[in-house]
């Protein structure tokens, strides 16, 4: 049966969604296992080229998916003029692309800041990842605990806010200010994202 008449739905298996998450890492989306199980790292593969080519994100992979492979679509970068090797964070389709030579190589889902004021442990703040330009200041590998919860594999940009793997990445924006990203893709993200990399957060 070809691709294209396939439609898949997370719990899927076969030989079908091997070939979606083989599609998936060719283009930078997918960081999971190439097993043939449409698991939740396969969601949120799926959720990131879904954004990528301006089509809605869900959960189904259907006619407008494959079809979406096979056409090839440049999507115009959020800083035309940035340095070649960055990070962009798009807060409107909470997207999060990294660049070489001013190529995409990497394109993930992210859970950005709530924009809401929170209270922990007799501590308040405003749940809100800042807009502007940053660069990448420290690493933590592996997991990390701290006040507001667990991160993976951190990539620290201004303050406390970090890029990190989490095993919460809604499609909304849920976090305390961090960029949430996929456990499987941040840890693509953190072997090639290194200190002083430029990190541009763009707010469209």
């Amino acid at each position: 049966m070809p691709p294209e008449t396939v439609v898949l739905r997370p719990g899927a298996r076969g030989e079908a969604v091997k070939l979606l998450q083989k599609r998936l890492h060719q283009g930078g989306y997918y960081y999971g296992k190439i097993n043939g199980v449409y698991d939740e790292q396969t969601k949120f593969g799926v959720w990131a080229f879904q954004k990528h080519r301006h089509l809605r994100p869900q959960g189904q992979v259907g006619p407008e998916v494959w079809k979406a492979f096979d056409r090839p679509v440049r999507a115009k970068p959020l800083v035309p003029r940035g340095e070649p090797d960055r990070v962009e964070i798009n807060l409107l389709y909470q997207l999060l692309v990294v660049y070489r030579h001013r190529r995409p190589v990497l394109v993930s889902h992210v859970s950005t800041g709530a924009k809401v004021r929170y209270c922990k442990d007799g501590r308040c703040g405003n749940a809100i990842t800042p807009v502007g330009d940053f660069h990448v200041t420290s690493r933590a590998p592996g997991w990390t605990t701290g006040r507001l919860g667990s991160m993976y594999d951190s990539l620290y940009f201004v303050g406390g806010i970090a890029m990190h793997g989490s095993s919460k990445v809604p499609l909304r924006p849920a976090s305390h200010g961090c960029v949430r990203v996929p456990l499987a893709t941040s840890e693509r993200l953190f072997d090639i994202v290194k200190i002083g990399e430029p990190v541009y957060v763009r707010e469209k």
